[in-house]
């Protein structure tokens, strides 16, 4: 169904006043007098828009309270339910409904809003069309009730919860998307038959004329913590503010002063031995607060022009973190102009000062952006400033075109240094399920975005060019229900005009009638040279390679769900001669709907493994590593949830040969001596959460945890045991905030 088509069928004025809808998961037909009543649900995973398999009713309808939307959604006794109590922002395949908003209409950003059957809640916000960030939660109003023909669910989404554009008179068209998904089956219906699995999504939503409305907001969040240090034999107390503002529908205000680092937070255990940095996701309440409007990214993987976790992250002197003193952020509109203003400041000498100005003009087909940032570093007297330009264009409904061209500049003791980097990549979509994809990066060897964004690497200029074909048709009699191909060809280069590697890949990702999902990918790269694993030391050339990956992800089944995965590769410099290998997987066992433990093991081989040493000496290694993974999840009630979660690293590196890189990247034998080594690191947490009020919470956490790094050693059992004795920190922190709406 073309949206043109679709566009003149749906817009349709909500003008009349709405009276209050009572949100308690049961449709009242009153309250729902003068709502659009949806029913035309058709099946977007698989992405065959025949209509859906149940019946679906959606009612969506503007009060002076926000946007109130219902569901109504027929399920039999043949249609097994699933009654899975799940946490904040889940991901368990649940029968589940999702509501997504593009406010303004401009296929820039959207919201979503999704419900389980159990009254489950996640919210999101989806930039680039269709990329997901779930760090964002939003106070908004949920119910859902059940019968023997079905379920039904109630939602109500606050006027104040994101900036908008003002409209002309007294209505404003926004752009809705509503689906309901199966949770025994995977299988989704939509309104509109838009699909995430496209090139376009958001600008794919349904333009809906509603009556405006506008509200006002002032919300005030405190929090007190304390910490007891178990090892250090120490306590520590704090407290800090969360200000958020909207006095209309224009502007918004965000401010926080000694915002907490996210103590209560536990991020995944890394064990980094690469040239590039790790990405790390950002949780904290006022960092996440309508970042939509901030996103600036590239095709190359979590690029982006402001990171927040590099506010508070590790300090300049190398002593610890950041302390964070405050920061603000506006969000607004003046006509068709998106503006944002983000500020933050460190205490100390070792202190640094962020800054961030964003705008964004909208039109009908496309939009434009600039983005600035600004670092000032005074304890390594250095000032960073980026400068970017981004386009989205959409021609037709076939084509999605995305540019980006970005500078940096970087004053560091009396030396200024200047480079820049552009994108582009384009989404072209052909008849019978047929895609094309072209992706151009170049970024410059001086480029410098880290000290307010995230960029793997620069020195960098890459070129890909990928077919994809869709099979949402399959036999009756076949297990799967859609299949994807893709095949792309790339290359990368250096700014240096060295080649980094050629690489073929195929993949294929499926969904199968049961509800799990499989993919499968095999990579084949050339020879190359590998430039960063000496740190500036020299190049060095790589021969021919490859990897070939398969998952497999089974979601609930009676008391089980499963996750595994398996890779093969090869690499080094001992090339195709030697191959690795590495498998995972993991299991979780329900006691109950509300009642779940999980246990998983991974373990790595990695044959010719190299790590620099100093200069230009590299070592090849053996290296082996494994993984546990455990934990416990208690929904033990709508308010109050119990997290129990244990991770345990190891991994040891039995040294083969120690190398020199000669200028010209050959990599010759040396008699350098390189030791054997072995690493432990573990993190255990313990954490309960009572929600006192929506987005008010009481945490208490235990943590433990430690790394150690050992000798050799030849048994992953003795690495396994030893990593559970350790106990570098060992903390309790209790921490209480508490939002007052005024």
């Amino acid at each position: 169904m073309r949206l043109a088509v679709l566009s003149g069928a749906v817009l349709l004025a909500l003008a009349a006043p709405a009276m209050a809808v009572d949100i308690d998961g049961r449709i009242d037909p009153a309250e729902w007098q003068g709502a659009r009543h949806i029913t035309d649900f058709r099946q977007v995973q698989p992405l065959t828009k025949a209509a859906a398999s149940q019946p679906t009713e959606a009612w969506v309808l503007a009060t002076p309270d926000g946007l109130a939307v219902a569901w109504r959604n027929v399920q039999p006794a043949s249609v097994p339910r699933t009654r899975q109590r799940v946490q904040r922002d889940f991901e368990d395949q649940v029968d589940r409904v999702n509501l997504m908003i593009d406010f303004d209409g401009d296929g820039r950003a959207a919201y979503n809003f999704t419900v389980s059957s159990t009254d489950g809640v996640a919210d999101a916000i989806i930039t680039n069309e269709f990329q997901f960030n779930d760090d964002w939660d939003g106070n908004w109003k949920h119910a859902v009730s059940e019968d023997a023909e079905g379920w039904s669910v109630e939602v109500l989404i606050p006027w104040y919860i994101a900036p908008m554009h003002k409209s002309a008179g007294d209505t404003r068209t926004m752009k809705l998307y509503v689906d309901r998904v199966i949770g025994s089956t995977g299988e989704r219906s939509a309104w509109p038959a838009a699909s995430f699995e496209r090139p376009r999504f958001v600008s794919d939503f349904a333009p809906v004329e509603v009556q405006q409305y506008s509200q006002s907001l002032l919300a005030i969040t405190p929090y007190v913590s304390g910490l007891y240090d178990n090892v250090g034999k120490s306590s520590d107390f704090d407290g800090g503010v969360d200000l958020f503002w909207k006095p209309n529908g224009q502007f918004q205000m965000t401010a926080t002063i000694n915002p907490d680092f996210g103590q209560v937070e536990s991020d995944d255990l890394v064990v980094n031995f690469s040239a590039t940095e790790t990405f790390i996701s950002d949780k904290r309440p006022f960092f996440t607060e309508n970042q939509g409007l901030f996103e600036y990214t590239t095709p190359s993987d979590y690029s982006q022009l402001l990171y927040t976790r590099r506010v508070g992250g590790p300090a300049d002197d190398g002593n610890g973190s950041g302390d964070i003193t405050a920061a603000l952020k506006l969000n607004g509109s003046f006509g068709q102009t998106k503006y944002g203003l983000f500020a933050a400041d460190e205490a100390d000498e070792v202190g640094r000062s962020f800054y961030a100005l964003r705008l964004v003009r909208d039109f009908e087909t496309q939009n434009l952006g600039m983005m600035v940032t600004n670092v000032e570093r005074p304890y390594l007297d250095r000032e960073a400033t980026v400068l970017g330009v981004d386009h989205n264009w959409r021609p037709t409904q076939r084509w999605n075109i995305r540019t980006r061209v970005f500078g940096s500049q970087i004053d560091q003791q009396g030396q200024t240094t200047r480079d820049n980097g552009a994108t582009i990549w384009a989404d072209y979509e052909m008849d019978n399920n047929w895609r094309q994809q072209w992706i151009a990066m170049h970024f410059g060897d001086e480029l410098q975005i880290n000290d307010a964004g995230y960029l793997s690497r620069n020195n960098m200029n890459y070129l890909h060019w990928e077919f994809k074909k869709r099979f949402p048709d399959q036999p009756a009699e076949s297990r799967y229900s859609s299949k994807e191909w893709r095949w792309r060809a790339s290359t990368v280069y250096n700014d240096n005009g060295e080649r980094l590697n050629n690489q073929f890949r195929m993949s294929r990702q499926s969904s199968l009638r049961n509800g799990s999902s499989e993919y499968a990918q095999i990579n084949i790269n050339t020879s190359g040279v590998d430039d960063m694993l000496t740190r500036g030391n020299g190049v060095v050339n790589v021969p021919g390679r490859w990897n070939a990956h398969w998952e497999f992800e089974r979601p609930r089944k009676g008391h089980w769900a499963h996750e595994a995965f398996v890779d093969a590769f090869t690499g080094g410099l001992a090339g195709n001669d030697k191959v690795g290998y590495a498998a995972e997987y993991q299991a979780t066992y329900f006691i109950s709907d509300a009642f779940s433990f999980y246990g998983g093991v991974y373990a790595d081989m990695t044959p010719d493994w190299l790590l620099w040493q100093y200069d230009n000496l590299i070592g090849s290694y053996k290296g082996r590593e494994w993984h546990i993974n455990a934990g416990v999840n208690w929904n033990i009630s709508d308010k109050q949830e119990l997290r129990v979660k244990l991770q345990s690293i190891t991994l040891d590196a039995q040294a083969l040969q120690a190398y020199r890189v000669a200028p010209n990247g050959q990599s010759l034998a040396s008699n350098d001596e390189i030791d054997d080594f072995s690493l432990s690191n573990l993190a255990f947490q313990i954490r309960y959460r009572y929600e006192l009020a929506p987005l008010s919470y009481l945490y208490i956490v235990y943590g433990r945890g430690g790394r150690d790094d050992n000798d050799y050693s030849d048994t992953a059992s003795s690495l396994i045991s030893d990593s559970f004795g350790l106990r570098d920190d060992e903390q309790l922190l209790v921490k209480l905030s508490y939002r007052f709406e005024l």
